[in-house]
């Protein structure tokens, strides 16, 4: 029996009504429902554009692609991308389907996510962008990353897949970069069944968008975009001008989007209030790291790691918690690099990979819920607490 789980639903009564709701309209292909949550979600993260998709998988595909296909050719078959050594597999993926090479190093053992003075050492004479990753809800040290970029001329690509309503000062995570990627899959923030977006300013970069979304075709361009199409409208209708996907999403979709934005608030602030508690919890616990916050993290979840003589003992702690019926997972992939996938994907280190490698091995992550979770907190610290002092000194 579960106890304490990794993720629970957020949905009620509004949800079940919007579903309802496009269910009577009989329109279940991307229409005025997605639309009209792009609206809400680009306001209430103070940006020009927001662009729904099926997933923040493809949330990141388009991104990548987006700027590989821009007017300006942003980005080109060679380039250097810098990423973090910790992130999801399909953050990394697009960058090497564009022809792009990935350049990793490592993350900040404190924060986890990626050191910027690594990155600045990291930098080479074919790098153009950093692909930054708030990771576990973390904001990174967007001060120092900004820095680099405007310093070295480069992009700044943000993957805010897990981190929905973090803070990096008062400006909201997934609007540092040229665009920034957003999950509304199941397990986090909000929730529409599967889902994505990607956040952007820059109007030319939204009207590639447009075109990669559905089929690369010219079928949803304003008059005055550069890829709109001056001639007949009959034609128009099936004219394909760039390499583009099937990354639509359902009108669902876009309704649930709609009554999860308006829970987002709230949904973060108890996230934000279960992990005060957690941290406090955690305090006199010795030879267990946890995470540790940069400015305003909206707590995805509770991330770990085994130090000094607990180093190597993992798996009798993981059996302990899943005993009691709590669940607990890796965090994210660990050490990308060690995962057999890395073979087919053309890249460098521009370091070493310490910190990356530690949770590899001694890294755990916990649940975060939007609800009271006090008993299931301080039971998961009593087991850790209770197995730290089984350290040999």
């Amino acid at each position: 029996m579960v106890f304490y789980p990794l993720a629970t639903e957020t949905w009620d009564s509004a949800e079940m009504k919007a579903l309802k709701r496009v269910i009577a309209s009989g329109r279940f292909t991307m229409g005025e429902e997605v639309k009209k949550f792009e609206k809400q979600f680009a306001r209430f993260f103070g940006s020009r554009y927001a662009m729904m998709v099926n997933s923040g998988s493809s949330a990141n595909l388009l991104a990548i692609a987006g700027l590989v296909y821009h007017p300006k050719k942003l980005l080109k078959p060679g380039d250097e991308v810098i990423v973090p050594a910790v992130s999801w597999g399909t953050m990394y993926y697009p960058v090497s389907q564009l022809g792009l090479r990935l350049r990793f190093v490592d993350i900040d053992a404190q924060t986890l996510n990626i050191d910027p003075a690594l990155v600045e050492k990291a930098i080479t004479p074919k790098t153009r962008a950093i692909f930054a990753v708030n990771l576990l809800g973390n904001p990174c040290d967007f001060r120092a990353l900004k820095d680099i970029c405007k310093r070295h001329k480069l992009l700044l690509i943000e993957d805010n897949c897990e981190s929905m309503g973090a803070l990096f000062g008062k400006k909201k995570t997934g609007t540092f970069g040229i665009c920034g990627t957003f999950s509304t899959f199941f397990s986090h923030h909000i929730s529409t069944m599967e889902g994505g977006m990607v956040l952007t300013d820059d109007e030319a970069l939204y009207h590639v968008f447009l075109s990669l979304r559905a089929h690369g075709w010219v079928r949803e361009q304003p008059p005055h975009s550069h890829l709109a199409f001056k001639g007949d409208p009959f034609e128009k209708l099936f004219r394909f001008v760039l390499p583009g996907y099937n990354l639509r999403p359902l009108e669902m979709e876009g309704a649930l989007g709609q009554e999860q934005l308006k829970k987002l608030p709230k949904l973060v602030a108890y996230r934000r209030k279960n992990a005060k508690i957690f941290i406090s919890l955690m305090s006199k616990i010795k030879n267990i790291r946890m995470q540790k916050e940069t400015k305003s993290s909206s707590w995805f979840g509770y991330a770990f790691v085994l130090e000094g003589p607990l180093v190597g003992r993992r798996a009798e702690l993981i059996k302990r918690l899943t005993k009691a019926g709590i669940e607990c997972r890796p965090i994210v992939a660990g050490n990308f690099l060690k995962n057999p996938v890395i073979k087919y994907l053309p890249h460098t280190k521009g370091s070493k990979i310490v910190a990356a490698e530690e949770i590899d091995k001694n890294g755990f992550f916990l649940g975060n819920h939007h609800y009271n979770i006090d008993l299931q907190m301080k039971k998961a610290a009593k087991i850790l607490a209770d197995f730290s002092k089984t350290a040999k000194l």
